[in-house]
């Protein structure tokens, strides 16, 4: 007779889905941190134009909005300009360790994320992020879709960093 696995809880499906994006085995190809892997701060410093920004503006963008959903999943109020550290921050400085540093922070801020989802009570998953459903601001949604979301975010983010590698590379006369 077939094993059948348990059902997953909630919060173990979307720790799940947090953790495939980040650092597992998604689907939909490879994970961020494999992404990120082999981007040199060369790289990751290159501006493509246009207004349009680089893997270190999207590696920034991506962490200062995890740390936002912690602190929304807490019941913290939200930040009215965005994420405490801005939407897109400015790079201070493109060296070879701050480059380390940053994607050590975004490492950092995704296991502090998991870490705090894994100690919501269950029902905190079902409560809106604000006062009440149709708060502006990306509120008015359950805890459980802003965790969910933050995972396609970053998802999001990931392709294009996927793009900007390949562009850069180009960009900058290296090897692809």
């Amino acid at each position: 007779m077939p094993v059948t696995p348990r059902p997953r809880t909630e919060t173990e499906e979307i720790i799940a889905h947090l953790q495939r994006a980040h650092r597992g085995d998604p689907w939909h190809g490879p994970s961020r941190a494999m992404i990120l892997s082999d981007v040199t701060a060369q790289v990751a410093a290159w501006e493509p134009g246009a207004g349009a920004h680089g893997i270190w503006g999207q590696v920034l963008h991506m962490r200062n909005w995890t740390r936002e959903v912690e602190q929304r999943a807490l019941g913290m109020p939200r930040t009215p300009d965005g994420p405490v550290g801005g939407d897109w921050p400015d790079i201070p400085n493109t060296s070879d360790a701050a480059w380390r540093e940053t994607l050590a922070s975004l490492d950092a801020a995704h296991d502090q994320l998991v870490a705090v989802i894994q100690k919501l009570p269950p029902a905190r998953l079902h409560e809106h992020v604000g006062a009440t459903a149709d708060d502006p601001g990306g509120t008015g949604v359950s805890v459980s879709t802003m965790l969910r979301s933050i995972a396609e975010h970053d998802i999001y983010h990931s392709g294009q960093v996927s793009l900007l590698k390949r562009l850069a590379r180009e960009a900058l006369g290296l090897e692809q």
